[in-house]
């Protein structure tokens, strides 16, 4: 038995090679196995993430090209989370991965 305060069990929604918001939802949709009514847009995706219906981390990793590409999709995508994180009935966590990057950020650390 887990702790009251365990993460429940996780997910990856792996965005490495997303570069767009078509791409985004599709990759939500098969690694979070969202319906088949899932609308592709923020709303449905709203709506998918408040009706999860056991409790579930989700860690998102390869987020950075996106981030970087489409940087106004990122922050509503990650407004979108923090909203669903915060309305779930049955628990859910979105943690990101940090790192993992095909970039080399180490050097610029100095």
């Amino acid at each position: 038995m887990k702790p009251a305060d365990a993460l429940p069990d996780a997910l990856v929604l792996d965005l490495r090679g997303v570069v767009d918001k078509a791409a985004f939802m599709d990759r939500c949709a098969t690694a979070l196995r969202l319906p088949g009514w899932f609308g592709r847009n923020w709303d449905a995706l709203a709506d998918c993430l408040s009706d999860l219906p056991e409790p579930l981390a989700v860690v998102v990793t390869g987020w950075q090209d996106y981030a970087e590409a489409r940087p106004r999709e990122w922050e509503t995508a990650q407004e979108v989370f923090a909203a669903a994180v915060d309305t779930s009935p049955t628990g859910l966590a979105v943690l990101l991965a940090l790192g993992g990057s095909d970039k080399s950020d180490a050097a610029s650390l100095g």
